[in-house]
């Protein structure tokens, strides 16, 4: 599992470089973060890409016109899951994300509901997702690519069967 790490610490005058010099060490190039963010603050946070993954796919699920996340075999493996007592869906299901020191890219599978426009979906999804990333990681989400799986129409979940003609 990846991991993507923002570190910052405090000014100290002996871990300054020597006027001059590139910010080639790890303390140098701390200092430069630090610099250029203006953050004071001391430490490290570590961002897991499950993290960003999870963000994503609640982020996805907030849009209307999304029935579904993942492809046919994430939706079987999903609804499997479903039925085993004492797990639970997966927020992380059709999402896959590849996440930087400072960047992250996202791509998104979806089930989409019969009549929405998919090009204004798949927008909505965009502009959600990378708000919902860079408002809770401080990330810059470079892209969303989203993939359109499929179209659900309303009484593919009834359970009924249409009768066939014989």
């Amino acid at each position: 599992m990846s991991e993507t790490t923002t570190t910052t610490k405090a000014a100290d005058p002996t871990d300054a470089p020597p006027a001059g010099a590139e910010a080639t060490t790890a303390k140098g190039r701390a200092l430069a973060r630090r610099d250029e963010s203006g953050a004071g603050d001391r430490g490290r946070t570590s961002i897991a890409d499950t993290v960003v993954a999870k963000i994503a796919g609640i982020a996805t699920r907030e849009v209307d016109g999304v029935h579904d996340l993942g492809g046919a075999t994430e939706r079987v493996v999903g609804k499997v899951r479903d039925v085993l007592p004492g797990t639970t869906a997966s927020t992380t299901q059709g999402i896959t994300v590849e996440v930087g020191e400072r960047q992250a890219a996202v791509d998104v599978s979806i089930v989409a509901d019969y009549g929405v426009a998919i090009h204004r979906l798949a927008a909505a999804i965009r502009r959600n997702v990378i708000s919902a990333i860079e408002q809770m990681t401080g990330l810059e989400v470079t892209e969303v690519n989203v993939t359109v799986h499929d179209i659900s129409f309303d009484d593919d979940d009834s359970g009924s069967e249409t009768p066939r003609v014989q």
